[in-house]
């Protein structure tokens, strides 16, 4: 017995519907990316009001050498009562940077997707790499590149000089576990990409194995790479003895790609109280 053939206009339906549910799964999936993202990125704005909000202390007067008036206190203590895992905040300001960085030197990527509460994060935390430290004379510290710009997916536009030129300054405020801190200034240094390379490579610059700068020799063989990488001169440079501060995050210009930031503090200011 012949089988009846299959009706051109049958095989259309199946493929449309076919068509439509992958369309709709993929709606879904895009519907509930962009949720998540917005929660995670409401948390993060309602810690950065906790830390600078209404428990703020008004701004100090300016100093009597005629420096810049200081920016209003914060109060990192409810923070850190949430979560001692907090050692530090890093903020650029006039961008988006504005976080907590966490430090667990048993394991350094603990955060990488956990939020700051400690409950599963596309996002994750800034947190201070392997072999660094938050209050350590070179700080590494590396984030995920959000599409939303969220975490440090703006980093990359320091690629751009001038951008670089009207964000000069990084403000990076070691916390101790009551909450007291103290304020570092950072001038941006240089802005390099970079990747993480394969071990039979040689002649390369593995940035992420420096984190331990205290050898004179590894000091000026580290910033001498890093402004061989750089994209641009900013006029800023660095001497045995300054204090450095590392930004990492991915970038995908290539696999495994890298884009770096390093800065050199300018300044410190005296520890802060409530």
């Amino acid at each position: 017995m012949r089988e009846k053939p299959v009706k051109r206009g049958s095989i259309r339906r199946v493929l449309t519907l076919l068509a439509a549910g992958v369309f709709l799964v993929s709606a879904g999936l895009l519907v509930r990316d962009l949720a998540r993202s917005a929660r995670e990125r409401r948390a993060n704005e309602q810690l950065a009001q906790l830390a600078a909000g209404e428990a703020a202390i008004p701004a100090a007067p300016p100093a009597d050498d005629g420096g810049e008036e200081r920016p209003p206190e914060r109060n990192y203590l409810p923070l850190v009562e949430q979560n001692s895992d907090m050692a530090a905040w890093l903020q650029i300001p006039d961008t988006e940077i504005d976080y907590p960085v966490m430090y667990t030197p048993e394991d350094p990527e603990h955060y990488l997707h956990r939020a700051f509460d400690g409950s599963s994060s596309v996002s994750g935390c800034l947190f201070v790499g392997e072999g660094s430290a938050p209050d350590s004379s070179h700080v590494m510290i590396y984030g995920h590149c959000m599409r939303n710009g969220t975490m440090f997916g703006s980093l990359e536009d320091y690629a751009d000089p001038a951008y670089a030129e009207a964000h000069p300054v990084i403000r990076y405020d070691v916390v101790a576990p009551d909450g007291t801190y103290r304020r570092d200034t950072y001038e941006v240094m240089a802005a390099f990409y970079s990747r993480v390379y394969r071990t039979d490579e040689t002649g390369v610059f593995r940035f992420y194995y420096c984190a331990d700068l205290s050898a004179p020799e590894d000091f000026d063989s580290y910033v001498a790479q890093v402004e061989e990488a750089a994209l641009y001169d900013t006029g800023v440079t660095a001497a045995y003895g300054d204090r450095l501060l590392t930004l990492v995050t991915c970038d995908y210009y290539t696999s495994n790609g890298r884009f770096v930031l390093v800065a050199r503090a300018s300044g410190e200011e005296a520890p802060q109280t409530d």
